[in-house]
């Protein structure tokens, strides 16, 4: 019996960049499949395990009131929403990659920002201020940092229920627990793929195909492999089927890899967190209040500037400083003058925790701590905090410290008011940074520079945009900029 099957665009994955690649083609009036590799509860790529923090460049609210229509008096009126221009933008990205960042990707996604998110509010998809995370009390106004103030109404959750109720309403099917496995290809053009659903192995032909499948994150192996020692040993944020799928089947007819292959977006996660993402708790497991106060180590040591940046542009990077420390752990260190002003993951009831009303006793129950060097180190950083500037957690305030090895250089508090608390991490991985070129308009390169007839991809899995670090927020934005970028582009092929 033949199994064959037939559309006109494939899309592979169902996250954020695979929907919107997906409502994409639609638009082009081609017929598209999504495959989703996952079982129906565990849709969503990545995208659902996020907080849905979105960074776009706006002028200001006039842009705000674009994607955010349904803003009220009081909000406008009691919000400090500033702005965060394109050369803002392009200056964080480059900043933050090193200069590695391919400049054509950067102007494509930062110029399409804005006008994506608008596109996406078309769609269903509706956008919120990020107030519980992304802002701070000054003077009666909420103020927002970092050049991050939006994130999806319902988070990572309700950014996937939206798009996936846009593509039931565009007459897309999805086949979930549907595997891709390869590429069919004929004459070097790219027509469809091989899949798997259960024990079903079968084709489908297409004459278009949009890779979004994610990065190899949740490949043990691959970690390891480019990643380097120690990455086995990194729990994973989200998704279990982000394996590198996508990435495999391009690289096997010849397509060009390029980006950061031994780098990765890895932040601050709950030590004792499953070895996956928990759709329960989300991104919760996360702990990104770090500027607030002190990290230490296994030797009761501080081992980076806490107050370098803000969290937006530190995170990412850090879990990496957490998984090269003794045992792959760390302890955030608090006292009450700011638990109040701690992010909302650290109020979740899956938290490893203590408490004390002395650092001696908080020191007593760091577990794996070398407790006496702790109590020093408390000490001798308590002692080098420049008093003198006044603290203000929503500018980088230059509250640092003087004399230590290791500074802090804003938002440097002494450690001196009980309550203590302290949260014990280790490194979280997100995505991997590595991946395979495409142009502006999503479609992949092969080896040879050229472009491969009838293959596109988005998302996690193109490579080219971070290295070393990343800005809070971009990942979803990249991913529905290029989705819809490549979508647009596989839809026009598939139909003329």
């Amino acid at each position: 019996m033949d199994k064959t099957r037939e559309t006109e665009v494939i899309i592979v994955g169902a996250g954020n960049a695979a929907l919107t690649a997906a409502l994409a083609a639609r638009e082009q009036g081609a017929k598209v499949l999504v495959l989703e590799r996952a079982p129906y509860d565990e849709r969503g790529g990545n995208s659902r395990y996020t907080a849905g923090a979105i960074r776009f460049a706006h002028n200001g609210l006039e842009d705000l009131l674009k994607v955010m229509p349904d803003l009220n008096e009081d909000e406008k009126k009691n919000t400090d929403f500033g702005t965060y221009t394109r050369d803002e933008y392009f200056d964080d990205m480059f900043r933050m990659t090193r200069y590695r960042c391919d400049p054509d990707l950067a102007e494509m996604l930062i110029d399409n920002s804005l006008d994506t998110l608008i596109w996406m509010g078309s769609k269903g998809v509706k956008f919120q201020p990020s107030y519980g995370r992304q802002a701070f009390k000054v003077d009666g106004r909420f103020k927002f940092w970092g050049g991050l103030c939006l994130e999806t109404w319902g988070g990572g959750p309700g950014l996937v229920d939206a798009l996936l109720t846009a593509i039931e309403d565009a007459g897309i099917d999805i086949l979930y627990g549907a595997r891709a496995l390869e590429l069919i290809t004929k004459n070097g053009e790219v027509n469809g793929v091989v899949a798997r659903q259960g024990n079903d192995i079968f084709d489908i032909k297409a004459k278009a195909v949009v890779l979004a499948s994610g990065g190899f994150e949740a490949n043990t192996e691959w970690r390891t492999r480019y990643l380097g020692p120690g990455w086995d040993l990194a729990p994973v944020r989200g998704t279990r089927f982000n394996t590198g799928d996508g990435i495999k089947m391009a690289l096997d007819i010849g397509a060009m890899s390029t980006g950061n292959w031994s780098g990765c977006h890895a932040v601050g996660w709950d030590r004792n967190a499953p070895p996956f993402g928990d759709l329960a708790v989300g991104d919760g497991f996360q702990k990104h209040s770090y500027p607030l106060g002190i990290m230490v180590n296994a030797t009761g040591k501080r081992f980076v500037d806490e107050g370098a940046d803000f969290r937006n542009y530190t995170y990412a990077k850090y879990g990496h400083e957490i998984l090269r420390q003794p045992g792959q752990f760390a302890w955030q260190v608090f006292d009450s003058k700011v638990t109040d002003l701690l992010r909302d993951e650290y109020r979740i009831r899956q938290v490893t925790k203590v408490t004390a009303d002395s650092i001696e006793e908080l020191a007593g129950k760091l577990e794996d701590v070398d407790a006496d060097a702790f109590v020093k180190e408390v000490a001798a950083f308590n002692a080098a905090v420049r008093t003198d500037v006044p603290f203000d957690p929503s500018v980088k305030d230059g509250r640092g410290t003087t004399g230590l090895e290791v500074p802090k250089s804003h938002w440097a508090n002494p450690l001196d008011t009980p309550p203590y608390e302290a949260y014990a991490i280790t490194c979280g991985i997100t995505f991997t940074f590595g991946g395979l070129k495409i142009t502006t308009e999503g479609h992949v390169i092969d080896d040879d520079g050229m472009p491969i007839a009838g293959l596109y991809a988005a998302g996690e899995l193109v490579g080219g945009l971070f290295y070393f670090n990343y800005p809070g927020g971009t990942g979803l934005m990249s991913g529905a900029v290029f989705g819809r970028a490549a979508g647009a582009s596989a839809g026009r092929a598939a139909t003329g």
